[in-house]
């Protein structure tokens, strides 16, 4: 398999991370391992673009790369003048048992070429001749997340495959952003030496919903009412994403009123909460009856309504 990041996310190296991000979450949502179970080149591929996004969603990660300061894996490249700086460094020195390189270079410096030669993260011999450890701590890993928008507004917990087989459980809190990371102390890459493990970033995707929107912390949404709920007023149930509740329609509501349901939005664990705004949206029969056509005629003619004067005078 090709381990050029940017080919295995199809994105040229010009690539904004925005484009990154759309091309990875695009991959990831059609090769996902929960959608092939029994599909192990699919299952490589998922591995092999989170482990691309892993390095090319990091922007330093990204930048290091591009330098050539680090491969595909996101490992450390070796000093590429490492031998000609220091044969050069020490020309015409003959290396004596007794006394090292010309007598110039101890084990201090035999460790500090170790450190450099190997990235700062493998073992080095250090005074008498003690091996020096090098730690480094893991790196963190990019994965991705498609959630409800009930539970994205509510709050849950998820069971989530990851890449290497793994199932780990996440905690969804109350009002999570689309687009939002979540950052899992410790469920990254292994670290080097006694270096720690990195996290694991989770960028989650909130799906839409047939009857919600968000807008910030409120939550909006259309109310279908009937003619005779518009003249006469009434009280309705009306759904929010914590549970129905009971709301007053005004006596001569009109199709776009809005109106709104103090506390009703979005809640955080810290109390706040924003609305839910219900837009009014009149409803007639989709067949029309002689009693309601009879109705209609008589108003009309008496009304002398005209909902169009204000329009005709702005134009």
């Amino acid at each position: 398999m090709n381990n050029d990041p940017y080919k295995i996310l199809g994105v040229p190296q010009t690539a904004t991370q925005d484009e990154i991000k759309k091309a990875y979450r695009k991959l990831v949502k059609s090769l996902h391992p929960d959608l092939h179970p029994d599909d192990a080149a699919k299952q490589e591929r998922f591995k092999a673009v989170s482990a691309a996004y892993e390095l090319l969603g990091d922007p330093e990660q990204r930048r290091r790369f591009d330098a050539g300061e680090i491969d595909a894996s996101g490992q450390e490249r070796p000093e590429r003048q490492y031998y000609h700086h220091y044969a050069e460094q020490d020309a015409g020195r003959r290396y004596d048992p007794g006394q090292g390189f010309g007598g110039a270079m101890g084990d201090d410096d035999l460790s500090d070429i170790f450190a450099q030669f190997f990235g700062g993260r493998a073992g080095g011999p250090g005074r008498n001749g003690f091996r020096q450890e090098f730690h480094a701590r893991g790196q963190d890993l990019h994965y991705h997340l498609d959630v409800d928008f009930l539970d994205a507004a509510r709050g849950t917990r998820r069971s989530v495959t990851m890449p290497d087989g793994h199932t780990i459980e996440i905690a969804i809190p109350p009002g999570l952003k689309d687009g939002q990371t979540l950052r899992l102390r410790g469920k990254g890459g292994p670290g080097s030496g006694q270096g720690g493990p990195g996290d694991a970033l989770v960028t989650v995707s909130v799906r839409s919903h047939p009857v919600f929107s968000r807008e910030g912390d409120d939550i909006e949404m259309d109310l279908p009412i009937t003619f005779d709920e518009a003249v006469l007023g009434a009280k309705v149930e009306v759904p929010t994403v914590s549970g129905t509740v009971s709301a007053t329609i005004p006596k001569g509501a009109s199709s776009g009123q809005r109106l709104r349901l103090r506390g009703k939005g979005i809640r955080h664990p810290d109390g706040k909460a924003g609305d839910q705004i219900v837009r009014l949206k009149i409803v007639l029969p989709k067949r029309i009856d002689a009693d309601m056509e009879e109705l209609a005629r008589r108003w009309r003619d008496k009304s002398g309504l005209d909902p169009r004067a204000d329009l005709r005078r702005m134009t």
